[in-house]
């Protein structure tokens, strides 16, 4: 059902507008919310297995790569139900969760990434942040709880910080969800008609709403300065919360898959171990394992060709047409098109001045 993979249409790019995002689009998606649910039900059951074997890969001392997912989104984007509905279907001995809320005093009198880099995930887990190091560019811009030239500095810490994560074998997946600010309001009030939402409600959330294009600016101006070739930004639209379920689950079982893993070799001889195994059993126990052994080898060889099917997959829907990109709003792109070529000529001089500073720019554009 995918027609354009998500790691190419939902990838910032160079020209990427966050003010034309479509939030009720499903780009690259051609199915609906049926077709994406069972979808996801069949990818949870791969996407289970190779965190597994990510997973022995590291315990068997073979592997030591990481895998980091951080999820971005103002309140109602729906960050939680992510965590529930994505990582909910693999097992939690093989998962790092961490969520990041406003700093404690311990973790202001040290540097901004001091209390992210605590909870970076051991080998074989994969980690998932919610909410990030990004709030110290987000939060701390909008609310000027920095100096311009300290949140400038931060944006370069961080490309040099996640530049280090990927030489050491992390992998990292950044993803912004992004609802409307309709949708946003509707998400509110439901949560103040529901009892049992109440608990999720804060009276901050309408403070922080009230600054929604302030946010939205701050937004932009991340993913400008931070998606990189190493560690790209994917903007997913969040106005229908099945979509960012969807897409997430591809975006990571894509990497689990591009890790190339296989399950790890024994140190020990297999056919020794065996006969050791076989010289203590009944001959009736022995019949027994034979035929139920024979069905789970089966079982195996339908894994390894599901597995070679996803990878062709892959290849498949990375050959897309010119065009494929996020979904776009035309009124919005119409509105504003005038706008953003006056912002663009404005800062022509001051982007040739800080190229060198700009590695979060120089994406391909989606093909």
């Amino acid at each position: 059902m995918w027609s354009t993979s998500p790691t190419i249409g939902l990838r910032v790019n160079a020209d990427f507008q966050l003010s034309q995002l479509d939030r009720r689009s499903t780009p690259g998606w051609d199915g609906d919310k049926t077709q994406a649910k069972a979808f996801m039900k069949e990818r949870g059951a791969f996407l289970n297995e190779l965190q597994e074997r990510f997973f022995a890969n590291a315990r068997n001392g073979s592997d030591d790569r990481r895998v980091l997912v951080i999820l971005q989104g103002l309140d109602t984007a729906g960050k939680g139900g992510i965590v529930r509905h994505v990582f909910g279907m693999m097992d939690p001995q093989g998962l790092h969760l961490a969520s990041f809320g406003k700093p404690t005093d311990e973790e202001l009198s040290h540097h901004f990434l001091w209390r992210v880099e605590k909870q970076l995930p051991p080998a074989g887990r994969i980690g998932v942040f919610d909410r990030s190091h990004y709030e110290d560019v987000l939060i701390g811009r909008v609310d000027q709880l920095a100096e311009p030239d300290e949140i400038d500095r931060r944006y370069e810490e961080i490309n040099a910080w996640e530049r280090s994560l990927v030489d050491q074998g992390y992998t990292l997946i950044k993803v912004a969800m992004m609802p409307s600010h309709r949708e946003q309001g509707l998400r509110l009030a439901e949560r103040l008609a529901r009892r049992d939402k109440w608990w999720k409600y804060s009276p901050g959330d309408v403070t922080t709403r009230g600054k929604w294009d302030a946010y939205q600016k701050a937004y932009q101006i991340m993913f400008e300065r931070t998606s990189t070739e190493y560690a790209p930004w994917y903007v997913v639209p969040a106005d229908r919360k099945w979509f960012p379920r969807l897409a997430i689950t591809e975006l990571l079982t894509q990497a689990m898959v591009d890790l190339g893993q296989e399950w790890p070799v024994p140190r020990w001889q297999i056919d020794v171990q065996r006969r050791r195994l076989l010289e203590t059993m009944a001959p009736a126990d022995v019949v027994e394992a034979h035929k139920s052994l024979k069905i789970k080898a089966e079982e195996v060889t339908e894994e390894i060709a599901e597995l070679v099917k996803v990878r062709a997959g892959i290849d498949a829907a990375g050959d897309v047409d010119d065009g494929d990109r996020v979904g776009t709003d035309p009124a919005a792109d119409a509105e504003t098109a005038k706008a953003n070529a006056s912002k663009k000529d404005g800062k022509a001089g001051k982007k040739a001045a800080k190229s060198g500073k700009k590695a979060g720019k120089k994406q391909k554009k989606k093909s």
